[in-house]
């Protein structure tokens, strides 16, 4: 018998809709642990997930039998319902339609949960749009910012 040997690491990004409002500071630690919840669930293994009121990073490895579009639905459309159980506050809570997923080598998984734990500092510095232009750039993703910010 064949054994499909893999360890594919994956570093996603999501937004929330423009028309949306921010996560509450409060809420923010909850929601990272009810998406590595989903993450893992999911049938992947979540190593870190980190962001700031109005965006999520999630640093997972990728099952040998699962889809990055897949995992992503599952922790949006899940997280979405489950924040509104918090309060009438989000009501309206809702993720953008896009998403991005990195690869990232087995050197890099240190440095990127480093990243991901200090994403409150980092923000104080680079704004969200200019890092996930960064991140594009460094991927050598094509893109057309027109559709980058929309709901």
């Amino acid at each position: 018998m064949s054994q499909s040997l893999t360890k594919i690491y994956l570093h996603i990004v999501f937004h929330l809709k423009t028309s949306c409002r921010i996560i509450r500071p409060e809420d923010i630690d909850s929601l990272h642990r009810y998406i590595g919840k989903m993450v893992n669930i999911a049938g992947c293994q979540v190593l870190q997930v980190g962001g700031t009121e109005d965006h999520v990073h999630v640093l997972i490895t990728l099952s040998k039998t699962e889809n990055t579009a897949h995992v992503v639905e599952e922790m949006k459309r899940n997280s979405s319902r489950w924040i509104k159980t918090l309060s009438p506050y989000y009501e309206d809570f809702a993720w953008q339609g896009g998403y991005g997923a990195f690869s990232i080598g087995q050197s890099q998984v240190n440095t990127v949960i480093r990243y991901l734990q200090n994403q409150a500092e980092h923000h104080k510095k680079q704004s969200f749009r200019d890092e996930y232009i960064q991140f594009l750039q460094l991927y050598n993703i094509e893109y057309d910012e027109k559709y980058l910010w929309t709901d």
